[in-house]
């Protein structure tokens, strides 16, 4: 598949949860390192959105990275004796900003930089990492463009085409299927029109879709015109404070009858969005704390809670960046670059969902993902686990970006 056809799924850190959308001196160091290991330290940046559009995103993400350098390492903060020295600096959700830091920190002798939950910094920082030959791994960001796009840089999350995949398992195979995207008319929801199309579409399953106008509060029309297209998959992608008045127009127009209906599962603080369809949906879920029962997930969950906060979507993305940091140090026994990506290439690890893989060559993040369903538990809503869909059932085919 060209890297064209997928342009359109590059803000894709939010195309399937909630949606969303500068200077040096907002850095905060731990200490300045040298470098090289030997009793020294290593400098290692961790680039991300502690302000901005994507803050949430990050804070979980940094909540997670503290956790897994501190497991990876063994509660000592170090490799072979050298501190991992790490810098936080703050991107405020900001390209052009993000650029400039990055820059700044390859200027200070950086050779390792994680982080960003946005799809489009990351695409931005990654030619930079190759032109500087420095190690970066990408956080949340979820864009198809991320996998491949050069030998030195990596991610730590999933991306699109695995969150697309994992729809498709709540219905099992999609060849002759038809399936409808109902999303929002703008930028989010044609990106994920656009990947429905390209992976379901290139499985054999029919891809119809209909975009309602960010203007719309009426939804009953367009819940009627999805219905008359009799859909096997209704896909919805849907951002904002229309989103219960949508669910409840699509329970009401009898969707959830005669379709299956899949969403992301987001973040904690939006299981209450649903409204009277919430047991009815079925969730394609990146990563909830209690899908994984393994001592990696425990652990994070069991750190991340200590330090005071609660794990969530994105805190895996951290926890990962950090194991893959540490593994490249050890291996490369310094900060040779080139020694630390051969580390890392087609590296398998025990990481808080389970087994994963840095697939050789495009980096693609092989990992298992989730299908679930929300319950009544008090006064709220908790995931519970339908279905585990193994690493290979959702990956993306190689050169596929």
């Amino acid at each position: 598949m060209s890297r064209s056809r997928l342009a359109a799924m590059t803000a894709a850190v939010a195309a399937l949860c909630l949606g969303v959308a500068g200077c040096a001196s907002s850095a905060s160091s731990t200490g300045s390192g040298d470098g090289g290991g030997g009793g020294g330290s290593y400098k290692v940046a961790v680039l991300t959105s502690k302000t901005g559009p994507l803050a949430s995103y990050s804070a979980e993400y940094l909540d997670g990275f503290k956790a897994g350098l501190d497991y990876a390492t063994h509660g000592t903060g170090k490799v072979d004796g050298a501190k991992v020295d790490v810098t936080y600096v703050d991107d405020q959700g900001q390209p052009d900003t993000a650029v400039s830091q990055f820059k700044d920190l390859v200027g200070k002798g950086y050779k390792v930089i994680a982080g960003t939950a946005d799809s489009g910094i990351a695409l931005q920082l990654a030619p930079l990492a190759e032109q500087n030959k420095v190690l970066y791994i990408s956080g949340p960001a979820a864009a198809d463009q991320i996998t491949g796009i050069n030998k030195y840089t990596f991610r730590s999350g999933r991306q699109t085409w695995q969150d697309v995949e994992t729809a498709a398992a709540a219905i099992g195979s999609v060849s002759g299927k038809k399936v409808v995207v109902f999303a929002q008319d703008y930028a989010f929801g044609q990106a994920n029109a656009a990947a429905v199309k390209t992976v379901l579409g290139g499985e054999g399953a029919s891809v119809d879709q209909v975009m309602v106008p960010l203007s719309a509060k009426d939804f009953t029309p367009f819940a009627l015109r999805a219905k008359q297209m009799h859909p096997d998959l209704l896909f919805v992608a849907w951002a904002g404070d229309t989103t219960g008045a949508m669910w409840q127009t699509l329970d009401q127009q009898g969707l959830f009858d005669s379709s299956t209906v899949v969403t992301g599962l987001a973040t904690t603080a939006t299981y209450g969005l649903y409204g009277p369809a919430t047991d009815k949906i079925d969730f394609l879920s990146y990563y909830y704390p209690q899908a994984p029962d393994n001592a990696v997930n425990k652990a994070m969950v069991d750190a991340v809670k200590a330090a005071g906060s609660q794990p969530d979507l994105f805190t895996p993305d951290g926890f990962v960046a950090a194991q893959m940091i540490v593994h490249a140090l050890q291996q490369a026994g310094g900060t040779d670059v080139d020694k630390m990506v051969s580390a890392l290439d087609g590296w398998t690890f025990d990481a808080p969902k389970g087994q994963e893989t840095v697939r050789a060559g495009d980096h693609a993040m092989l990992q298992p993902m989730y299908v679930a369903k929300l319950v009544k538990q008090g006064d709220g809503w908790t995931p519970q686990l339908v279905k585990t869909v193994s690493a290979d059932q959702v990956a993306p085919p190689e050169g596929s970006s």
